[in-house]
């Protein structure tokens, strides 16, 4: 190896970094980010208010969210649109931008044909329609996250995350206001009309697009197998109803919504016992156990016995994860490790609106610091995220990252101890939001890294479909940590020592919660803290394998290249 091939790439000064986001690809991003989130929200979220509005009942509506479960296991046809090419517009645009301009078209003919619907007499048309542009947008992520990682280098990978959060939150809170005020003065089907044209900002931005490397469709040879058509036939239509199942099991556990799945099979206690508190969440993670097992047995070829659906399917699924083992020989389980636990520190925090009630705050008051300020800081916090990728590397990113978590969550001890401080209300939750924005910007931009040219959206969408399931696992008993400590600490014990800590407190703050669980205002602050504590260690395991990884996976890729 040359010593030019060993050194690291010249360190960007702020300025080049910061001129980046002004180039032709950031801006293609936000504008790609932008038409990604749109669709998802109007699907999502404000679908909802329509339905609601045509009268429909809150049972009907509910079940509407099912469109987006296509988002929980995406990464399971991603491998069809690493493989195939799009007719006439490959070669016109390259395959990622092609795919991105199918998928938007069809994004805006699905909302196009909701503008024509009439919930209450076209119930089963329009939730057709829903499921159809859900499909679509999660196949646009695929895409559009593909063509991220294949169109700019590793030390770019930042400031264009960084643009792709940005568009999407604009897409959220255009999604959130937008809409309602067309709808209120012309109509919800002239409202979704023009959200639809509105998506074609996301096709401007395609045809703007840089194309990406040349992409290399990895072959699957079967020519060699001897097998009568109709044999192959049916063993394509058996596979494929397979996985299927297998998806919707999974779906299902992903997405903590077996509304669907208990139409099958278990009827209502199967959906009662999947959203059961507290032990629901070991159900879903059954079924995603449950499920990722019947996906193997759809790839997995016959024992003995070449077939050309078993030979291409396994193949499919199996090279990009055998692949990524491969290349990582001795430190991908350890990357595994570190993806999954990195983010659950901040995924554990789903009690906060009960907790600032609990303190004493108002509706109003945490409304306007979380979704005013909360979102200007989260995208300063993708920024700096952005900045320091460039400026620091992967790694160091990835460390950094991993520290401003458990520290944000510390904050929330002091708020804690504060009471009912607007101040510190405010400090606490920018510096969570800026943290992590930090920390999803290092993630998302190592994620890209560890992908492969052939298996880009295929090891991607694996990697951000299941980064998230450990965090769903532990705060589902968030909850029961924070009265169990509170119930410990009005007994005494080392927990106990915390109440001095809260002699001061306002009788605002957490007199009501401690009554309603029989303890103390002093034993339930104690709680939450003990809770805070708790959730920072769990960041100190996402440390420790940033650290172990950043030192074991340079020298895996210096030996491989040696």
């Amino acid at each position: 190896m040359t010593d030019d091939a060993k050194a690291a790439p010249e360190k960007k000064t702020l300025l080049q970094t910061l001129a980046f986001f002004l180039e032709r690809r950031s801006l293609v991003m936000l504008g790609l980010g932008f038409a990604s989130g749109l669709p998802f929200m109007l699907i999502f979220d404000t679908l909802s208010l329509w339905l609601r509005d045509a009268g429909l009942s809150l049972a009907v509506i509910g079940f509407f969210s099912l469109a987006t479960l296509s988002f929980s296991f995406k990464f399971l046809w991603a491998p069809l649109i690493d493989r195939t090419k799009v007719p006439v517009l490959h070669n016109i645009l390259g395959h990622r931008r092609a795919w991105l301009l199918v998928f938007q078209c069809a994004m805006i003919l699905g909302l196009w044909a909701i503008s024509t619907m009439n919930p209450v007499n076209q119930l089963g048309v329009l939730a057709a329609a829903a499921v159809a542009v859900g499909f679509a947008t999660a196949s646009h992520d695929i895409v559009l996250d593909a063509w991220r990682i294949e169109v700019a280098d590793k030390e770019d990978q930042g400031p264009m995350v960084v643009a792709y959060q940005w568009g999407y939150r604009v897409a959220m809170i255009a999604a959130g206001a937008g809409p309602l005020l067309l709808a209120e003065r012309f109509g919800w089907n002239f409202s979704y009309a023009v959200m639809g044209a509105v998506v074609g900002i996301g096709v401007l931005a395609t045809l703007w697009a840089p194309r990406e490397a040349e992409h290399t469709i990895r072959p699957i040879p079967t020519d060699d197998v001897n097998q009568p058509k109709a044999l192959e036939v049916f063993e394509w239509l058996v596979r494929l109803a397979v996985l299927v199942l297998g998806a919707l099991v999974l779906g299902s556990g992903l997405a903590g919504d077996a509304s669907l799945l208990s139409k099958l099979v278990g009827g209502e206690a199967l959906a009662d016992a999947w959203t059961a508190k507290p032990n629901g969440v070991w159900l879903q993670l059954l079924g995603v156990i449950i499920g990722l097992a019947i996906v193997v047995v759809a790839a997995w070829p016959i024992p003995k016995v070449r077939t050309k659906p078993g030979v291409y399917m396994s193949k499919a699924f199996g090279e990009p994860l055998g692949e990524f083992l491969t290349r990582f020989h001795g430190v991908a389980g350890l990357i595994l490790a570190a993806i999954c636990v990195y983010r659950v520190s901040d995924f554990v925090l789903n009690i906060m609106n009960p907790f600032y009630r609990d303190m004493g705050f108002s509706l109003t008051e945490i409304a306007e610091i979380r979704k005013v300020f909360g979102i200007i800081a989260s995208m300063i916090g993708v920024f700096l995220g952005g900045v320091v990728v460039s400026r620091l590397g992967l790694m160091k990113a990835l460390v950094i990252g991993a520290f401003a978590q458990p520290i944000s969550n510390l904050m929330f001890a002091l708020l804690a101890m504060s009471g009912h401080s607007i101040p510190m209300l405010f400090t606490s939750i920018c510096l969570d939001n800026i943290a992590g924005g930090i920390a999803g910007t290092a993630l998302i931009a190592y994620m890209s890294s560890l992908t492969s040219a052939g298996f880009t959206a295929t090891q991607y969408a694996l990697f951000s479909s299941l980064y998230a399931l450990p965090g769903k696992l532990v705060a589902s008993q968030s909850g029961r940590i924070v009265e169990a400590s509170a119930q410990a600490a009005e007994h005494g014990g080392p927990i106990g020592l915390l109440k001095g800590l809260f002699t001061r407190l306002p009788p605002e703050s957490f007199t009501a919660a401690g009554a309603k669980l029989g303890v103390s205002a002093q034993a339930m602050a104690a709680g939450y803290t003990t809770f805070f504590i708790y959730t920072a260690l769990i960041g100190v395991v996402a440390i420790v394998l940033s650290f172990m990884v950043a030192a074991r996976q340079e020298k895996v890729e210096e030996a491989a290249a040696a």
